[in-house]
């Protein structure tokens, strides 16, 4: 029986003689992706790749061999004038500017001694633009003549849709017509163009083309441009239009509450692709905002695109446009379909009341302390730890984190990954609370019921098996449909939450509606339970502090845990002040009260605190009566 704790051991020395016998024979070791065999007794890596290791020959068949970029330092080839260094796995290969290209028409050389890019200047380069001018020279005149003159909203709407879909038709149209000539740029007062032209497929280096037009960017990915390896060119503009802005201005945008003062804070931008003009994308394009007005106080920014609607001619809509990050000169977004895009940005005319911050930053700082000590309260105290004590401290320990996290972080909405993770987190927490409010509701009941059962134990058992899956399981789906479903309705423009829109919210208020429907039922059946034991009961006072004990607590669940979110939702109409001052001050306070209810009004636990003190005060009695000596107490009797 000594045998099987040795196999180990001996699989290591096969393993070792193997190596050694194979060595002895000469035979090359296996070799790593990348490698070859030198002498039949090493590895070493191709050229073009160096060893993870550092060193130049090995036989540890899990080396790996990494791609050497000679376009980077120490390396860093030149390539020539008009000339850039283009890395590959295992090798590289130089490449002419754009504008620029090889005399002998080649599309790459390795050395800079075969660099002859000389720049493009044919007649039709030329043509080209020419022709670009003469569109952008078109569209000033335009833009003066006609749409100055405003008129009816509709009408001007239909004017600017109009105009903005042929501007994009003539400059793609104009870009395809010299394939050779990659890039573009043409710049007024009026507006600024720049367009791309893809001749062939995407290589690794240029899976993402950005264009740069009046410090607005875009980024679009080189699949969307080439549309499904289509034969043929294609093409992408990139256009700015400086004083749009003032004609479809921020009246044309309908998503804004009515108290808001809503103005458009960047140029509009037009992104289109072609020949074939689809609209629709495989991956989100990125766009950065160049601000009209630096250093934004808003905290509501919203990413808008021109929507072409028959009836109304067309409007600002956020369908499909997202806000990734803002500072104090730009703003990021992403967009799922091409368009003209601007950013808009709100001033909030509702200033928050004070006091109700003041209220809620104090309120919720108490209760976190409070909740802290509970906390260890019910870790530390061992004459209360039982089935009820876990749910007190699984409730607190969520109840702190959700608060802290709302202190801390509700309105960190200027990255919208960012504020997106906040928001699920505060999701999950507030929900995974309530669970454990439910979870108290039902160990309420079931105690008030078994009060005078014996078979207690066995619900006391079933409630710690399965508390701890229902308590944070439950809101992990909750919140993972919610993610899957409409992800970009985690974050608001000014608070890290749920969206209203679209219903998301009740990803949210369905389950706390559903939770304290529930505990509302059980609190009333534990209070008629609890009204037929005392009407039974004799005249032991023990019992009926008890009971009094248990009665107590479920009201204060109830109230404070629970009803206290029905304040927030009936905070509508006349009332709605009130009711937020209600809301505010209760929800706030709730860890005091959890504080309070089971720790400060438990018999056991004060009894718990005397004791923690005691041995304080008994070495404090000890080196007094040491201090006066054996004779003060027979002076005092005498």
């Amino acid at each position: 029986m000594q045998g099987p704790p040795f196999l180990p051991g001996l699989g290591i020395l096969l393993s070792f003689s193997g190596i050694m016998i194979q060595k002895a024979k000469g035979t090359c070791p296996s070799c790593p992706q990348n490698s070859f065999c030198v002498n039949d007794t090493y590895c070493t890596c191709n050229s073009g790749y160096t060893p993870q290791s550092g060193k130049k020959f090995f036989t540890y068949p899990l080396e790996i061999c990494e791609d050497i970029d000679e376009c980077k330092p120490p390396i860093s080839i030149y390539c020539g004038p008009n000339a850039e260094c283009q890395n590959f796995q295992g090798n590289f290969y130089c490449l002419c500017d754009p504008e620029y290209k090889l005399v002998s028409g080649n599309a790459q050389f390795k050395n800079s001694n075969e660099n002859t890019c000389q720049k493009i200047t044919s007649s039709n380069t030329t043509k080209a633009s020419n022709e670009l001018q003469q569109i952008v020279e078109d569209f000033e005149s335009l833009l003066s003549n006609m749409l100055w003159r405003m008129g009816e909203k509709r009408k001007v709407a239909s004017n600017v849709t109009s105009l903005l879909q042929t501007m994009e038709s003539n400059v793609l149209e104009t870009a395809l017509k010299t394939p050779n000539q990659e890039i573009q740029k043409i710049q007024n007062s009026t507006m600024a163009v720049e367009t791309r032209v893809v001749a062939d497929n995407c290589s690794e280096k240029r899976k993402i083309f950005s264009l740069n037009v009046q410090m607005n960017v875009l980024d679009i990915h080189c699949s969307d441009i080439i549309q499904g390896h289509r034969a043929g060119p294609s093409a992408v503009a990139f256009i700015s239009y400086s004083s749009l802005g003032n004609i479809i201005n921020a009246t044309f945008f309908g998503e804004m509450d009515e108290k808001d003062q809503v103005y458009l804070n960047s140029q509009v931008v037009s992104a289109a692709i072609g020949p074939q003009r689809n609209i629709s994308l495989s991956e989100p394009i990125t766009l950065s905002f160049h601000h009209v007005k630096m250093k934004p106080l808003s905290k509501k920014i919203f990413c808008v695109f021109w929507r072409s609607v028959e009836e109304e001619g067309g409007h600002w809509s956020r369908d499909g446009c997202f806000l990734e990050q803002v500072n104090e000169s730009h703003t990021t977004c992403t967009c799922t379909h091409l368009s003209s895009f601007a950013v808009l940005m709100a001033i909030t005319s509702q200033e928050e009341d004070p006091a109700l911050v003041v209220i809620t930053y104090v309120g919720l700082s108490l209760s976190l302390l409070c909740l802290l000590l509970a906390a260890l309260t019910f870790l530390l105290c061992k004459a209360i730890q039982n089935t009820s004590t876990s749910l007190h401290l699984h409730l607190s320990v969520c109840l702190f984190l959700a608060h802290l996290l709302f202190l801390t972080a509700i309105d960190r909405t200027e990255h919208k990954v960012l504020c997106a993770i906040i928001a699920g987190a505060l999701h999950y927490l507030y929900l995974a609370s309530f669970t454990w409010m439910l979870l108290e509701g039902l160990n309420l009941f079931f105690t008030a019921r078994n009060l005078t059962v014996v078979n207690y134990s066995s619900v006391s058992k079933l409630m710690k098996k399965f508390m701890l899956p229902v308590g944070y399981g439950v809101p992990v789906v909750i919140v993972a449909i919610s993610a899957a479903s409409r992800p970009h309705l985690y974050g608001t423009p000014d608070r890290c939450w749920l969206e209203l829109k679209q219903s998301f919210i009740w990803g949210f208020l369905g389950p706390v509606c559903a939770i304290i429907c529930v505990n509302l039922v059980l609190f009333i059946l534990v209070l008629w339970m609890l009204r037929r034991k005392l009407s039974s009961l004799n005249s032991e006072v023990s019992s009926i502090q008890n009971i009094r004990m248990l009665t107590l607590k479920a009201t204060a669940q109830v109230v404070i845990l629970g009803c206290t979110w029905c304040l927030g939702i009936l905070q509508v109409g006349p009332a709605g002040r009130v009711m937020a001052y209600l809301f505010t001050i209760i929800s706030s306070l709730q860890g005091i009260f959890i504080f309070l209810v089971y720790c400060l009004l438990s018999q056991q636990v004060r009894k718990w605190f005397g004791n923690v003190m005691k041995p304080k005060s008994e070495s404090e009695t000890h080196t007094l009566s040491s201090r006066f000596g054996p004779n003060s107490k027979s002076s005092e009797n005498k």
